[in-house]
């Protein structure tokens, strides 16, 4: 019979994860109990997704502001601590900053404008425009700002980020001046000492700020890189990937998750004889038109799979063969024409005309996205995506 479903994607319960629990047995149990409840069999090159979170919670890997205070004391000494560059979230980095503060003599935030990295306006361009402000020439003060702009909350949120941060830091005892600029140099004529905040770009912040005579230079990756008094860490990523889990406390990204997505691999392959590809991740990669919000607050989409994922979609556009290459044929004649082009097609079609329009992203950033989109960040309960068909095409 012929197929007329191609890529399925099933968001599946699994029980709440604690600290300590196997998750690799919990997702295998899982996924077969999937199997046999909703009546579907495994194929190859099967994909089963698993949240970032989970896999954190059950390496139980949580570190207190006070673990994050003692990292950046041993760091900053008792120099004046330029944070700059956070992202706007209470999930994200408002915990983080606590931590920052309590381990800080005084703190000099700089916040980029008209927004963070990931797309959190503190302003809208038209106002930096109607006001004459240059964001990327133009350092403000607080004051400057707020006569330009008046307080602004945050469009989901309701939280004016500015006045948050501030009262934050101030809270732990700790003196606090809020400036706002583009430049990563800007942060120098109030200290030498800096934490780079930013996620994608922190290579090139840092880079600039050594290059213009920075004497301590961080990155949020290089905070809990290691353990600080027993507390959990990712040597990889450090602080960021990082969520809050109380007011003092953070859940990290999953350190050294890969050993967990290849087991979980070999026991499925030996559960259905199936080789069925694992990953794990967390934000997906997606902009929200509406908030104007990048999604990706993680540092990597995902930050282990198994080697079936590794490498960018080699796909070829329907559309323009049936408009192009085939467009005198139609019907059953037109289907087979192009079904015949793409079992025939190349191993690498990058710069051809025929794969124009296609996604040329990483497996792991679109399978990520499809994933995160599907499990939600809410109530949803499904930590675990199962994915068939997508590495299907016209022909399957």
């Amino acid at each position: 019979m012929e197929r007329v479903v191609g890529t399925i994607t099933r968001g599946l319960r699994c029980p709440i994860i604690n600290e300590g629990d196997a998750i690799d047995e919990i997702v295998v149990d899982s996924v077969l109990k999937a199997m046999d409840v909703e009546g579907f069999k495994a194929q190859d090159k099967d994909i089963v997704a698993i949240t970032e979170s989970i896999v954190a919670r059950a390496q139980g890997n949580y570190a207190s502001t006070d673990a994050i205070a003692s990292d950046i004391k041993d760091k900053f000494g008792d120099h004046t601590v330029g944070v700059i560059f956070p992202i706007l979230s209470r999930n994200r980095f408002a915990t983080l900053l606590r931590g920052i503060a309590k381990g800080a003599k005084r703190i000099v935030i700089m916040f980029s404008y008209p927004s963070d990295e990931v797309g959190n306006h503190l302003v809208e361009l038209d106002e930096l425009d109607e006001a004459g402000v240059n964001p990327w020439t133009d350092v403000l003060t607080l004051e400057q700002f707020r006569n330009h702009f008046g307080h602004k909350k945050h469009t989901f949120t309701g939280v004016d980020y500015i006045d948050y941060y501030q009262a934050i830091v101030e809270a732990t005892g700790v003196e606090c001046e809020i400036i706002f600029s583009n430049n990563p140099s800007s942060i120098l004529d109030y200290t030498e000492h800096v934490l780079a905040c930013d996620i994608h770009t922190r290579e090139r912040t840092k880079r600039i700020l050594q290059a213009n005579g920075a004497k301590t230079v961080y990155s949020l990756d290089n905070i809990l890189d290691q353990p600080v008094d027993g507390s959990g860490f990712n040597e990889a990523y450090g602080l960021l990937g990082s969520n809050k889990s109380t007011e003092d406390r953070i859940k990290l990204f999953p350190n050294n998750a890969q050993p967990i997505v290849e087991k979980i691999q070999n026991t499925l392959q030996t559960k259905t004889e199936r080789q069925i590809e694992v990953m794990v991740y967390g934000d997906g990669a997606f902009k929200d038109p509406a908030g104007k919000i990048w999604e990706l607050a993680d540092p990597v989409v995902s930050p282990a799979f198994t080697d079936g994922l590794i490498g960018t979609p080699n796909e070829v556009k329907l559309k323009y063969l049936a408009d192009n290459n085939f467009k005198d044929l139609d019907g059953e004649e037109l289907q087979d024409a192009i079904k015949k082009h793409i079992t025939n097609k190349g191993d690498d079609l990058v710069g051809e005309m025929e794969a124009q329009g296609t996604t040329p992203r990483q497996l792991t950033d679109l399978i990520g996205s499809l994933a995160d989109l599907t499990s939600g960040s809410g109530d949803k309960g499904t930590p675990i995506v199962y994915i068939q068909g997508y590495f299907d095409n016209y022909t399957s």
